[in-house]
């Protein structure tokens, strides 16, 4: 999948089942010729001009893929919809939204959120292994990347090659965008050793490793950035030096939040049946917001579940939404949990 694309078929914002543009709103009568005034700006990488303003927008969720049968090629209202019980929200100019929000490329989770992350803030995803936050956070660059925002991916635990490999059988090829600069994946292993190895009788300094994340972040001018997973970035004394790593983790953030330029998204792993929402209790009170992924089972079926845990100056009402994972889409939300217990408590 290429994300700049001169095809609206290629476009992850394009609803191919209705022929509508998700991020326009509007319907697309002839996807080979696009509506997006910005599809050459795509092309040649360059990023969002302050002056776009396309029409008013609604910000009420379209149907996800999955539960489209109609046919329709025109945005349902939500009277008429059943597959989303999201609340509503006042329609906002897409020009003000795109300046004041990141958008996370998940449209039922932006439409929530106002227009989705703040710009210049960090947001924590976390959540048990398989329930998608390396998902999550790759569509959450690309979408940077298609509306020309560069962005960094810092690899952790695995190389950055075996997680290019992955994007690829999964239907993303960032190789286009990575020729173009519009993503620039980052192995803690190569570009981080040296720091890692300067001296290993001490503690390693945070300022290490934000200069070389700064840097790399001017060099391509970024905006958007992931650390997938936050935890083994801070090395450097003993575990149970909990005032060390709480000093690092909160150094990292408020020097990227400093910047004003870059939102952040950092991941953080939950044991599977802890409670804690990071490894090391002060993640989620630096986040100016908590995504948190999880599985639950409702009649013996397994569900992927999304829960907003926090986001700050974002009027969210507690709610858990179903999510499914689709190949080369990414995350597809497909309702409130509490529509498909009922739903199961229906059937037995």
């Amino acid at each position: 999948m290429v994300l700049m694309a001169k095809r609206c078929y290629n476009c992850i914002w394009f609803d191919s089942a209705r022929k509508v543009c998700k991020l326009l709103g509007r319907e697309v009568s002839d996807p080979d010729n696009p509506l997006c005034p910005l599809r050459s700006t795509f092309r040649e990488g360059k990023s969002l001009p302050a002056d776009y303003s396309p029409d008013i927008v609604s910000t009420q969720a379209p149907e996800p893929l999955s539960l489209t049968t109609s046919g329709k090629t025109s945005i349902p209202a939500a009277q008429n919809s059943s597959a989303l019980l999201l609340p509503k929200k006042p329609s906002i100019p897409r020009r003000k939204s795109l300046l004041i929000y990141a958008p996370t490329g998940i449209p039922e989770l932006d439409n929530v959120l106002g227009g989705g992350f703040l710009r210049g803030k960090t947001y924590l995803v976390a959540g048990e292994t398989g329930c998608g936050k390396t998902i999550f956070s790759m569509q959450f660059l690309l979408t940077g990347a298609t509306l020309g925002e560069p962005g960094i991916y810092l690899a952790i635990d695995e190389p950055s090659e075996h997680v290019k490999r992955g994007l690829r059988l999964f239907g993303w090829d960032v190789s286009e965008l990575e020729e173009r600069g519009l993503i620039l994946f980052l192995d803690m292993r190569t570009h981080f050793s040296k720091i890692y190895l300067r001296d290993e009788r001490r503690k390693i300094e945070p300022k290490y490793i934000i200069e070389s994340i700064v840097s790399n972040i001017k060099r391509i001018r970024a905006k958007r950035l992931v650390i997938d997973p936050i935890a083994p970035l801070i090395y450097g004394g003993s575990p149970s030096d909990i005032v060390y790593v709480r000093e690092f983790v909160r150094e990292i953030v408020f020097s990227l939040e400093r910047l004003g330029t870059v939102t952040t998204v950092m991941t953080s792993e939950i044991p599977t049946g802890s409670s804690q929402l990071s490894r090391f209790g002060v993640e989620e009170f630096l986040a100016s917001g908590i995504i948190v992924l999880s599985l639950e089972e409702i009649a013996g079926k397994i569900y992927r579940v999304m829960f907003i845990r926090k986001a700050r100056w974002a009027p969210v009402q507690p709610c858990k939404y179903v999510f499914e994972i689709k190949s080369g889409v990414g995350i597809v939300v497909l309702g409130p949990l509490e529509k498909f217990k009922r739903a199961a408590a229906n059937i037995y």
